[in-house]
């Protein structure tokens, strides 16, 4: 397009036949291949939009889900690259963690055994094992080092599959800029990072009671607690008074933990126990003395109102014991089984002889135990009682989570530190929403943080520690003086590498060092995506033009973990927000409204609707839903989608063909067109100009705020509007024929209905090109060949529609739609063809519409096949009400309709005849017709 906005058209030869078949394939290789998608780096920081794009978890599993949010990510990556900014747009792959571990262990058959050394010829004894899960019997064991080689070969296959998918669905990533968290640049960058918050004070180890799951081995953080209802039984017991003057009655649906009771509670307000607190009671059948405390937080409504306090059973027992200074009296360990060892507080032989049919069995078998021991005393009032309970589950595990003290590190996140938390709000605030209300979700996770972030991980797959530390002579290992790496040596593994100053035989030995076995948090290297991305402090220059970033975009659940940790990290590091703008996408629905996921078999396999319908199909479904709401796997949705590529491929087709078709309607020859705004004269095509500048204001104003949804729906509900009226309006003027008579339109006329058609698909085109990249593309070659891809076009400005229009208004290509849908529904009810001329007619319209409609009189009779007559008559909106209930009444009449949904309908069109008014879309009426006779049909 020139400076005059003449636009100079290289045609290129049209198919016989348009499909959305293969398109995928055509497009993605000549994407890769010319780098289309390519973050060039050279425009200035204020031209530069840069994407938090989320690292998706390559532990094998796919399902439409990853296409829905992902889409949405990308309609607005390639609507910004149209809008002239250098997009950065990066993939990242999250290797570490649970699920990946996991994996490999049953896919491979083995489990870490760290006292092994590496095999560099160790052979996996399965390379997968069909989904069947393997015990860790059967698992054959292997060095760490082994294990880790192992993850990063699976890990790796699991991302092509991850690349194949999104390179399938159109995601306009530059995949010149792919990471991997467990890579060497994340490494250092999340190494370097905690070494900085340890120098500054930030992070902080300690030997405390946490939150354990017993079947990964691991610690667990508050943000990736899960509550779940779990059956359980209450159980009432007798704890008698030590000064013998009668027994005090708690219910506890953990019975197995009797051993570990240090204390009974009560409420300082409850007018029963008030000469409880103080006292000392003796607990059934271990006969431990404990004391009685009163503390607010006991709930006398709870059970009998007396609660037992064990070391640990739960979060509200941990605070009990911090503030009541109670002694601790752990039985349960890290595997989740009583210790076998009998504790030194139980005394009597009766007491130990009991523990010793507890010691080294489950919970759950443990439980049972002791229920009998306490029915075999007399100390169980009753029988259980059974009962449903909200209990704390890791989110990927599938027991409830026992509280096991051991050695973390934590990170500060405003959990203690209300000065940070009141600085992570306020970034809260700062931060744009889209929508709004999810920044509720944000502010109430951040009011509701109760300790610090536990960022440790007793795993083997993950990013390490920087640390060693000092063995003292004696052979203790010296925790709070960790020897730390220079910057300058990162990344390290403490496993295998060696600090400054030491040598590999001092590992382990009395004045040598140990190094940390711990890995961190999985969210304690995703939460610096932005850092890692952008190539934090490595001075080439990609920071400084991409943080902070433009956009994270991400799903609902977890603005708890990704999106307030990365929050966090960019405060504590940046002391700015990380990014300026979040969009936060929905879950997706089984057909049945219920939540997909794998644990419930309810996925659907991506590649499989993509296959059927076609990626640009299944884009549309997804970019039909809005941010922050659920949607449901929708294949009618895709078929619509479907058909609306479809269509734009026909319609361009159509309008390209114009002017230089054959006797069989095929094109064969290149053509080289000049649609030059100024030939544009009628008031039709102006019109359609009009409502095109509307239609990208509107659409531009909702991408800018990242309403993706309603700007598809204003683009498609304007395109079929121009396919069905205009088109039909002008096709006839615009191919210089006539059912008039003689009245062949002028060149003029013809001209500037081609120049419309031509004008109007170039813009349309661009409208839909980040939600339909690839039939987009298709039809951009045929009219725009050698000018590159439409997804480097530039996006259509509203200004410029509008200045053709020249003060004519969209409403005149309303009006003279609504006259061509009266005209054919004239036919209709008459029952004959719709090329029957009509020789006379009246068209009844609104007075303030007559004018709209005479401004396209021509078009509309060319086009309804008027041959004789047509007046216009301005009704008043009562007559106009009164003639559409007689219409709708002579409808019902001719068709009678039985049954309750029939009535229904009848009387719902009954009452919009009657209610319609001039702010409603009035339509015109055709009456006082007379039809001629309806060509015959060619042989």
């Amino acid at each position: 397009m020139d400076k005059n906005g003449v636009m100079l058209a290289d045609l290129t030869p049209l198919p016989d036949k348009v499909g959305v078949e293969g398109l995928e394939d055509k497009w993605t290789e000549k994407w890769a291949a010319e780098k289309t998608y390519a973050f060039d780096g050279n425009h200035p920081r204020g031209e530069v939009y840069s994407i938090d794009t989320p690292p998706p978890t390559a532990s094998g599993h796919l399902h439409v889900g990853h296409v829905f949010s992902y889409t949405h990510t990308d309609v607005i990556a390639r609507y910004k690259r149209m809008r002239g900014y250098d997009v950065f747009y990066p993939m990242g792959f999250d290797d570490n963690g649970l699920p990946t571990e996991r994996r490999v262990q049953n896919y491979f058959g083995v489990r870490v055994d760290t006292s092994l050394p590496y095999d560099p010829n160790f052979k996996p004894p399965f390379h997968g094992t069909e989904g069947k899960k393997l015990e860790a019997r059967d698992q054959v064991p292997c060095s760490r080092r082994n294990f880790i080689e192992l993850c990063e070969q699976l890990a790796t296959s699991d991302e092509e599959q991850f690349r194949d998918l999104w390179t399938k669905i159109g995601l306009s990533v530059d995949w010149d800029q792919v990471y991997h968290t467990i890579g060497e640049r994340p490494r250092k960058v999340a190494q370097k990072a905690f070494l900085r918050n340890l120098a500054r004070g930030e992070v902080y180890q300690k030997e405390a009671p946490g939150l354990w799951d017993v079947t990964f081995q691991t610690a667990v953080a508050q943000a990736e607690l899960e509550a779940r209802p779990y059956p359980g039984n209450y159980h009432k017991l007798a704890f008698h008074k030590a000064d013998g003057s009668g027994d005090v009655f708690i219910e506890t649906t953990r019975p197995e933990l009797l051993a570990a009771c240090c204390a009974l509670i009560v409420n300082p307000d409850d007018e029963r126990y008030k000469d409880l607190p103080g006292t000392k009671v003796l607990s059934p059948v271990f006969g431990v003395e404990v004391p009685v405390y009163a503390h607010p937080s006991a709930q006398p409504d709870k059970g009998t109102g007396v609660v037992m306090c064990c070391t640990f059973g739960d979060t509200t027992d941990v605070q009990w014991w911090r503030e009541l200074h109670l002694p601790t009296r752990s039985i349960i360990m890290r595997n989740g089984r009583i210790n076998p060892e009998t504790p030194e507080w139980i005394t009597s032989d009766k007491g130990r002889e009991v523990y010793a049919t507890l010691a080294g069995k489950t919970t759950f078998s443990a439980r049972k135990a002791m229920v009998e021991a306490l029915q075999e005393t007399g100390e169980m009032i009753g029988e259980p009682v059974p009962t449903m309970r909200e209990t704390n589950f890791y989110e990927k595990g599938e027991k409830p989570l026992e509280i096991i003290t051991s050695r973390q590190w934590y990170l500060s996140n405003g959990g203690t530190d209300l000065e940070l938390r009141d600085k992570l709000l306020a970034r809260g605030r700062e931060l744009v929403f889209h929508p709004d209300f999810m920044r509720a979700r944000y502010e109430n996770w951040v009011n509701g943080l109760n300790s610090d972030w536990l960022i440790s991980r007793q795993r083997f797959f993950g990013v390490p520690f920087p640390l060693w530390y000092p063995v003292k002579d004696n052979g203790e290992v010296d925790y709070d003086h960790p020897i730390t790496p220079e910057e300058s040596e990162l990344p390290v593994d403490p496993t295998s590498d060696t600090p400054a100053g030491f040598t590999e035989s001092q590992r382990g030995q009395a004045g040598g060092f140990v190094g940390e076995s711990d890995v961190m948090d999985t969210w304690a290297t995703s939460s610096l995506t932005p850092q890692i991305v952008t190539h934090w402090d490595e001075n080439d220059g990609l920071y400084e033009k991409t943080f902070p970033m433009d956009l994270r975009p991400q799903g609902q659940d977890i603005i708890r973990t990704w999106l307030f940790s990365t929050i966090v990290r960019a405060q504590l590091e940046n002391n700015c927000l990380p990014w300026a703008d979040t969009a936060l996408s929905g879950w997706i629905l089984d057909p049945d409204h219920k939540k997909m996921s794998k644990s419930k078999g309810n996925v659907v396999v991506p590649t499989e609707p993509i296959d059927e319908y076609g990626a640009d199909a299944v884009r549309y479904w997804a970019a039909s839903a809005r941010l922050g709401m659920d949607a449901t796997y929708d294949v009618g949705q895709m078929k619509i989608g479907r058909r609306l590529a479809i269509k734009l491929l026909n319609a361009s087709k159509f309008v390209l063909a114009i002017g230089r078709e054959d006797e069989n309607f095929h094109v064969s020859e290149p053509a080289h067109v000049t649609w030059d705004p100024s030939n544009i004269t009628k008031p039709l095509d102006r019109a359609v100009m009009a409502r095109l500048g509307r239609v990208v204001k509107q659409a531009t104003k909702d991408l800018e705020n990242y309403e993706h949804s309603k700007a598809l729906e204003t683009v498609e509900t304007a395109f079929w509007n121009f396919c069905d009226n205009y088109i039909e309006l002008v096709k006839n003027r615009a191919y210089g024929t006539s059912t008039l008579g003689n009245q062949t339109p002028s060149e003029a006329d013809i001209l500037s209905a081609r120049t419309t058609l031509g004008l109007t698909m170039d813009c349309f085109v661009r409208l839909f090109a980040p939600f339909l990249p690839f039939a987009t593309e298709e039809v951009w070659h045929w009219m725009h060949e050698g000018e590159g891809s439409v997804h480097r076009a530039s996006w259509p400005e509203a200004s410029f529609y509008t200045g053709i229009a020249l003060g004519v208004a969209p409403e005149v290509l309303d009006e003279a739609g609504k006259a061509l849908a009266a005209l054919r529904k004239l036919k209709s009810t008459a029952k004959v063809s719709m090329k029957t001329p009509i020789l006379d007619v009246t068209l009844g319209t609104l007075p303030q519409t007559v004018e709209q409609v005479k401004a396209s009189l021509d078009d509309i009779m060319e086009a309804g096949r008027v041959t004789g007559n047509l007046k216009l008559k301005a009704l008043s909106i009562e007559e106009i009400r009164t003639k559409l209930r007689e219409q709708v009444e002579q409808e019902l009449a001719a068709k009678p309709k039985k049954g309750k949904k029939a009535e229904q309908e009848a009387q719902q069109a009954l009452e919009a005849a009657a209610n319609i008014d001039e702010n409603s879309n009035v339509p015109l009426l055709a009456e006082n017709s007379t039809l001629g006779e309806a060509p015959a049909k060619k042989k």
